[in-house]
């Protein structure tokens, strides 16, 4: 069993939680008597699997525990010693995370239990409901079982026996999730560093001979990481694609379709329209068009025999396409055709064409180790503790790559990929729950999009929700708004749940000003263009980043294009979004070093955010239909002015991103949440200077607004 990681979410550990019962209190002396185990499965109680086992402590049970826990000398007469028992128990800890209640005397009378057995002992990764309580709610009047029950709303039952204390202690640690999460406590590192902060509590066990119940959150790096072709995380499947297709048309001959397959030596051929040349220049539609393989003719010819080449390839097609972007990773289609043992994917475009196709003979000297974790998991996910686990993932791709030389760029290309992935997958539950709740279908097309370095393709590590949602038909306050809302607030509550928070700023869907139909959010958008005021613009600017990633495609496209169009050639709108983003303070002091706090400068304040803004509001201004920010600075020196400090510009971004990364794999690796500020002791001699050049770059952030936007 794989270690669990430190960025596995709370609600998606695979965990043993565990108690005991011995023959008294002193753990140097204490022997077990029983041990009760029960395990969580993706952050879910498994409690029908929970195990009880009495053990024989080689001594006479003090009647004074008995009485406690109801277990004489009689009924362990004939039980296993503990060398017996720990095999398998040690077995079932390993790899997995151990769970209890004052969990540290339990851990020093395993280890004593142990040394007494000359057995190896190698303490767990842990963590003690006991310590969680207290760092979700420092003031309650104590902190037994019985008091964290009665304040959860949790029901006691067989207490005093190990099973039913760790089945107890199991829906406690359940309990304190959500209060956990309101504390931004989500992630297995986040609760031993929270725990660790404890240290009253710990030198007070520490005192009493216990076992340590919490460490330092783990930093080793994963062995699974070490080593991971870089290659499919670095290029697009329009990279590797085949273009144009290759099409039949569907009223056409099956023995006309193995002709051609052999005479231009392919291996498949999409099935379209009835009628159509084979030369035309068509726009297959996805949810239209089949396919028809090598295998199909083998298949088909040996079930119906020669004559089935008469008839018309249609009836043989498969649908629908299997199919991924045509912006997609390379390790997105890996996985894709690994998952459901394709040898042909389709490749779509923005609206929902199919243009192009990719083959496992294409991949094949592509072919990722199985480091490649990301792959499906995110779109394979069923429930929350599922997806959870699959975006736990995340971090430890990115260490993986980051590791390979990969650029923090390229990185957050992926990192973006895959957080659109995953609001994806979060609107299928929600789409789901909807429908078990009575709420019924949606009521008409609609489009889940995401805003911000989502939309461009920079996000890192550091994330909340930016999202919105457009839909074909419904006014404020309709029926189809309503169920809309209902919808997107379970979009929020899952990847609130699965670790993106919600936005401080309201930018998601669930609030109103995110979400419409098309009438509405073109109206929406007038309006912004008619304000003369920047406060009344902030946070418009990420719609320009805006990208679909569940529902109609088209449909997120043409509202993004709507944007560009009504903002077309407006200087004043573009000159207001930048003055409503505020200015961006420097960060280089008046005696030429680094501007910090605490010993960290917050580069996105300092570095990226201007940069961002700029070449956003460059892009609106012009109308360059584009969405990253290397793209738009790109486009900028086509007006052949300040072409010098655009470059640097471009330079500086990508310093910024690859500090800011660094300094989040080392601070998640610390259990401590990732952020934006770097601490700019831990650079190098190089990496302070790069930083310098960057920040310095910055500094012509405002003539070039000035000169470049008229």
């Amino acid at each position: 069993m794989a270690t669990t990681g430190n960025a596995t979410p709370l609600i998606a550990l695979d965990a043993v939680v565990l108690d005991t019962e011995t023959t008294g209190l002193e753990p140097s002396k204490a022997r077990i008597i029983e041990i009760g185990t029960v395990p969580l499965k993706g952050g879910r109680l498994a409690e029908s699997a929970g195990q009880r086992q009495l053990v024989n402590p080689g001594m006479e049970i003090p009647e004074a525990t008995t009485r406690i826990h109801k277990i004489d000398d009689a009924m362990v007469a004939d039980a296993p010693a503990f060398a017996a028992v720990w095999p398998d128990l040690a077995s079932a800890m390993s790899g997995t995370i151990l769970i209890g209640h004052t969990l540290g005397f339990d851990l020093a009378v395993l280890k004593r239990e142990c040394e007494r057995a000359g057995l190896p002992w190698n303490a767990p990764r842990t963590l003690d409901t006991r310590l969680l309580a207290q760092v979700a709610e420092p003031h309650l009047g104590g902190y037994t079982l019985e008091h964290l029950a009665s304040w959860l709303g949790v029901t006691v039952e067989a207490r005093h026996s190990a099973l039913g204390d760790a089945i107890l202690t199991a829906k406690i640690y359940l309990a304190l999730l959500p209060k956990l999460r309101a504390g931004n406590i989500r992630t297995l590192a986040e609760a031993e560093k929270a725990c660790l902060a404890l240290t009253g509590v710990l030198d007070e066990q520490h005192r009493a001979g216990w076992e340590e119940a919490v460490a330092a959150p783990h930093t080793r790096a994963e062995a699974s990481l070490a080593r991971i072709d870089a290659y499919p995380y670095r290029h697009r499947i329009a990279d590797v694609m085949t273009a144009p297709v290759k099409f039949i048309a569907g009223d056409s001959l099956l023995g006309d379709a193995l002709n051609r397959m052999a005479r231009e030596k392919i291996s498949s051929l999409l099935v379209g329209p009835a009628g159509a040349a084979p030369d035309a220049r068509l726009r297959l539609r996805l949810r239209d068009t089949g396919i028809v393989t090598e295998r199909d003719m083998l298949r088909v010819i040996s079930e119906h025999g020669p004559a089935a080449l008469d008839r018309a390839v249609s009836e043989f097609a498969s649908k629908p396409l299997v199919s991924l972007p045509s912006a997609a990773f390379v390790y997105r289609a890996l996985g894709r055709m690994s998952r459901l043992k394709l040898r042909h994917l389709a490749v779509e475009d923005d609206n929902g064409n199919v243009c192009g196709m990719v083959t496992s003979r294409d991949l094949l000297r592509l072919r990722a180790q199985e480091a490649a974790i990301l792959g499906d998991a995110l779109d394979e996910a069923d429930d929350i503790p599922a997806l959870g686990k699959a975006w736990a993932l995340l971090p430890r791709a990115a260490a993986g790559l980051a590791a390979e030389g990969v650029s923090a760029r390229d990185i957050a290309a992926v990192i973006s990929r895959e957080l659109g992935a995953l609001t994806r997958r979060a609107g299928v539950l929600a789409e789901r729950r909807m429908l078990a709740d009575g709420q019924g279908a949606p009521p008409c097309a609609f489009a889940l999009c995401v805003l911000g370095s989502a939309g461009r393709g920079e996000s890192l590590l550091a994330m909340d929700q930016d999202n919105a949602l457009v839909f074909a038909d419904g006014a404020p306050g309709s029926e189809a708004d309503q169920w809309f809302a209902h919808y997107a607030s379970i979009v929020a509550d899952i990847l609130h749940e699965v670790g993106v928070p919600y936005c401080s700023g309201g930018v998601m869907a669930r609030n109103e000003a995110w979400r419409g139909s098309m009438e509405t959010w073109r109206a929406r958008v007038a309006d912004w263009i008619a304000r003369s005021n920047p406060a009344d613009l902030l946070s418009v600017d990420i719609f320009f980043d805006l990208v679909g990633v569940h529902g109609d495609a088209a449909m997120a496209s043409e509202l993004w294009r709507v944007g560009f169009e009504m903002a077309q050639g407006n200087a004043g709108f573009a000159k207001l979004l930048a003055e409503s983003s505020g200015s961006v303070a420097s960060g280089i002091t008046m005696l030429g070093g680094i501007r910090t706090e605490n010993g960290r400068i917050d580069l996105k304040r300092a570095g990226l955010f201007g940069i961002v803004t700029l070449a956003r509001v460059l892009a609106i201004r012009h109308h360059w239909l584009e969405r990253s920010t290397p793209a738009r600075l790109t486009a900028a020196r086509t007006l052949q002015r300040s072409e010098d400090d655009i470059t640097a510009l471009l330079h500086a971004q990508g310093d910024f991103l690859d500090l800011i990364l660094s300094q989040q794999l080392a601070d998640m690796a610390n259990g401590l949440p990732p952020g934006n500020k770097v601490e700019v002791k831990r650079l190098s001699r190089e990496g302070r200077a790069r930083l310098r050049t960057a920040l310095g770059a910055v500094g012509a952030l405002e003539t070039l607004t000035r000169d470049l936007l008229f």
